[in-house]
């Protein structure tokens, strides 16, 4: 069994955020025995159980380096972003929604921006309200915990930089 992460670690799973990993278990599944990391959601509390050797086709990842939170700054702070204004907005959402699962923070930063640029423009619908909510969430947290600052400050910086 080739473990990436450690009791203790934080790790990012698509679409969910951030957890914890709780521990490495021995479980299972469909008639297999299979180590699994038991993951638990920081924002929500959720538990999620994922197949040491799935890491990689889930997307589990570790939470961005510090140096790299500038790059995230960066993206968001783009006026030019791909607003989606000429697409419908079912289309847009189905794009966004592919790049939050992405569980990239630079293409969530995308969708944030982006969303964020639109509102500007046209009222949201309620799917991207609740998508933009999502996307701020997860920067949020993410950033927070790569800088080891508290998500108030975080929220502050953003709420600078789109207004």
């Amino acid at each position: 069994m080739e473990s990436n992460f450690k009791v203790g670690d934080k790790a990012v799973y698509p679409a969910h955020g951030v957890g914890e990993v709780m521990g490495i278990e021995k479980r299972e599944i469909m008639g297999f025995k299979q180590h699994v990391y038991v993951l638990r959601i920081l924002d929500n509390g959720m538990k999620i159980m994922i197949p040491t050797d799935k890491v990689d086709s889930v997307g589990l990842r570790e939470v961005i380096p510090k140096s790299k939170v500038k790059e995230v700054y960066k993206i968001l702070k783009q006026k030019n972003g791909n607003s989606g204004k000429s697409q419908t907005w079912n289309r847009r959402y189905r794009e966004y929604m592919e790049k939050i699962k992405t569980g990239s923070i630079f293409d969530i930063a995308e969708v944030l921006r982006d969303l964020c640029l639109l509102k500007f423009d046209k009222d949201l619908s309620f799917g991207e309200r609740k998508m933009l909510d999502t996307a701020r969430n997860l920067l949020i947290k993410e950033i927070s915990i790569a800088r080891n600052v508290k998500e108030k400050v975080v929220e502050r910086e953003l709420e600078k930089i789109f207004n």
